[in-house]
């Protein structure tokens, strides 16, 4: 039975059932956003939960940091003070509601606030990742499309062991090495630390540090002062970098493989296109999509590799002071700086799903 729409029966044109509406790009869009942006709060809560309570797995801050070295009356006024006498669940509903209004602590060794120790320290540790990231595209990238280029070779065996090794040896046996090399045998580079002494005393007589060396150095003027900062950087930049460049090579590497065997790639070699080409412009770009997506679990390990790169490198970030409040059990301390990692990392991975959205519709359904 032939079914009439209403609006075309008084043309007695016969009409079948009506295809489905396609979804609004813009909605599909827009719902997406908005879930990878609530993803973020729950991101943040369980982290921050984790910490806080692993933390008070050894008892309370203060006895943790100062026990040994006060009497226990002065342990129990200082505990009374901080409130930390009361149930656990009650300072952790506390810490919650200190965190949503960016308040967290006081540093139990130093006596500072946490956000101060955040702003003084977070652009070192912000800086190293950038560098290593850096160092991760210009080695991971270029080394997986060659892997793939010589796919079941001799070469992609050396590149696929490489990536292994890059990613199994631990980022301070590594940082070691290269100081070793670089610095003790070769003395072509600086064995540790931001800057040397003379380029410290320029950049603090800038009128406003950004804490970021080397846009600092930039501010000066001084070439001298932006090489000396450059050639500090690079040792921590590969030994963190060359981390992640290893799952860069071997994604690439994954990715262009899987392009190379696909309908339009097989039709373009049919049409005489060279396999260097079919490399570079068929294949290359589609397999850096996934990279882009991994781009913020990245982020999350290289700030955890942060710590033991920092504290090779003698580089004063993030991470090398939580080492040393580590060490000192000031588990308030170490609480704000992985609420604030935890952000970072939270944020990232929301910009780089907003990214690769854009650049594959497909991830948004």
């Amino acid at each position: 039975m032939t079914i009439l729409d209403p609006l075309t029966a008084a043309d007695g044109a016969p009409q079948g059932p009506k295809a489905p509406r396609p979804r609004s790009a813009g909605g599909g869009f827009g719902r997406y956003l908005l879930v990878r942006f609530l993803l973020i709060i729950p991101t943040i809560f369980i982290l921050v939960t984790m910490v806080f309570f692993l933390a008070r797995l050894t008892g309370d801050p203060i006895t943790a940091a100062q026990g040994g070295r006060l009497s226990p009356e002065e342990l129990d006024a200082l505990r009374e003070a901080a409130g930390y006498n009361r149930p656990v669940f009650v300072q952790y509903l506390e810490y919650l509601g200190q965190i949503g209004t960016l308040d967290f602590g006081t540093t139990i060794t130093t006596n500072r606030p946490v956000v101060e120790v955040l702003a003084t320290y977070g652009p070192a540790t912000f800086e190293l990742v950038f560098y290593a990231l850096i160092v991760a595209f210009a080695v991971g990238i270029p080394l997986g499309q060659r892997a793939a280029y010589h796919r079941d070779k001799p070469e992609d065996a050396v590149y696929r062991v490489l990536a292994i090794f890059w990613y199994a040896v631990p980022v301070f046996f590594g940082g070691l090495l290269l100081k070793l090399v670089f610095s003790v045998w070769l003395k072509w580079l600086p064995v540790a630390g931001r800057a040397d002494v003379d380029s410290e005393i320029q950049m603090q007589l800038l009128p406003f540090r950004t804490g970021f060396y080397t846009i600092d150095a930039i501010r000066t003027g001084n070439p001298e002062v932006l090489v000396d900062v450059l050639a500090h950087a690079i040792l921590p930049a590969i030994a963190l970098g060359l981390l992640t460049a290893g799952i860069f090579l071997r994604l690439v590497r994954t990715n262009v493989i899987g392009t190379l065997a696909t309908d339009y790639v097989d039709a373009a070699r049919s049409r005489g296109v060279a396999e260097g080409r079919l490399l570079r412009t068929h294949a290359y770009r589609p397999a850096l999509i996934p990279i882009i997506t991994v781009i913020g679990l990245q982020v999350a390990l290289l700030l955890g590799g942060a710590v033991l790169t920092e504290t090779t490198f003698e580089w004063r970030g993030l991470g090398f002071q939580m080492a040393e409040f580590l060490e000192n059990r000031d588990f308030v301390a170490v609480q704000g700086i992985v609420a604030l990692l935890a952000v970072i990392v939270a944020v990232t991975n929301f910009l780089v799903d907003i990214l690769a959205a854009f650049i594959d519709p497909r991830v948004r359904y």
